[in-house]
């Protein structure tokens, strides 16, 4: 008879008496195991991020825009835009932009001409900050003041190296000095903001050649009525050409990433189930191998009464637990990636505990079809043979 006391040390006798090989073969299993965790953990640990950001921001913000010219320039809205999506009963606030192209800026009036660094000025008025739900950095936002002030993006300081606005830094602005009087923290759902500096309407149209006209409208409508809303917009913004109005929902895009990274989740998912397979096929490997080289025993152990069912399963234990070793420090190695990965980006650690019981259930069931076959080999070698090929 076989004691279940007994069983856990004689299944890892041929791995206490063969221990580097015995790890080398669970190293596959553990790489395997590793790859599912991580790719699981850090995948949700970035989906509750980007989910975070849309609770945060609002999905109900909308942008009105009449198509881009070729040159990359902004094309104006009709004047009654603004006003009349203002109109719509589901609206609650609007912020109207224009993009003036002709205008440049640079950090001083002796950078060349044309080294722009990809920065654009943008006219606004005071409702922009407040529509985009954005927050200042550094210093005030701009009010309807006609005065030379302008406010960064949060790229467009970068750019300009501008950290701070307690000394009052200056900026040439479209041939003029413009006092910077404030830094944006980064908006997510409005780039085009991050690589722009804000000057007001009054400014714009004193120094700038403004003409009143905006190229960009942001709205915030009722969450309730969002795609209502969008609906009407193309005709509110352009009765006579509603076909020349773009309007986009930003918060598409982030949620377009969920999707994006659960698709690259997937293929990683099949690249740890790969170095899985291995890592079985290699523990299968290594358990032919040390029935081989444990005839003697297996025969030994026959003569002295033991049966088949005795020999199979002291070889499916020690399969199972050479895995078990390689799914508990694959287990161990993906969540330290994970919270390295998370720390380093910001998010929030989220392990799946299907994930974890997940990957160790598989681990076992990969021991156990790995170490079948060499038991069943084991199991059925004649006692005497065993004792004659000695």
């Amino acid at each position: 008879m076989l004691r279940p006391a007994d069983l856990l040390p004689l299944g890892t006798l041929g791995l206490r008496s063969r221990t580097a090989r015995a790890l080398l073969s669970g190293l596959g299993i553990a790489i395997g195991i590793a790859s599912i965790v991580a790719v699981l953990g850090v995948t949700r640990s970035s989906q509750s991020h980007v989910l975070a950001q849309l609770d945060r921001l609002g999905t109900n913000l909308l942008t009105v825009a009449s198509g881009v010219e070729q040159d990359g320039a902004e094309e104006p809205l009709p004047g009654t835009a603004a006003p009349m999506i203002g109109m719509l009963p589901a609206v609650r606030s609007v912020a109207p932009t224009a993009r003036l192209d002709a205008v440049t800026v640079y950090r001083n009036d002796r950078v060349p001409q044309g080294r722009t660094g990809g920065l654009a000025v943008r006219a606004c008025d005071a409702s922009l900050l407040g529509t985009l739900d954005g927050a200042l950095r550094t210093g005030t936002f701009l009010d309807d003041g006609r005065y030379p002030v302008a406010v960064l993006g949060a790229q467009a300081a970068a750019v300009l190296g501008i950290d701070d606005v307690a000394d009052g830094p200056r900026v040439w602005l479209g041939g003029h000095w413009y006092t910077v009087v404030g830094i944006l923290d980064p908006f997510p759902l409005a780039p085009e903001i991050d690589r722009s500096a804000l000057v007001s309407f009054a400014s714009a149209a004193d120094l700038l050649g403004y003409d009143g006209v905006a190229s960009r409208i942001y709205l915030r409508a009722d969450p309730d009525h969002v795609a209502d809303v969008a609906a009407v917009l193309h005709r509110a913004a352009n009765p006579e050409e509603p076909s020349r109005v773009q309007v986009s929902r930003p918060s598409d895009a982030l949620a377009a990433q969920l999707e994006v990274k659960e698709a690259g989740a997937g293929l990683f998912l099949g690249l740890g189930a790969i170095a899985l397979l291995v890592g079985a096929i290699g523990i299968a490997n290594v358990m032919v191998i040390s029935v081989l080289e444990r005839r003697t025993e297996i025969g030994l152990r026959r003569a002295l009464g033991a049966t088949r069912g005795h020999v199979a399963t002291q070889f499916v234990t020690e399969s199972l637990v050479l895995s078990t070793i390689g799914g508990v420090a694959g287990i161990a190695i993906g969540v330290v990636v994970t919270v390295a990965i998370a720390s380093d980006h910001g998010w929030a650690v989220l392990v799946p505990p299907a994930a974890v019981w997940g990957a160790f259930a598989v681990s076992l069931t990969a021991g156990a079809v790995a170490g079948l076959y060499p038991a069943l080999r084991a199991a059925r070698i004649p006692p005497t043979d065993a004792l004659r090929t000695v």
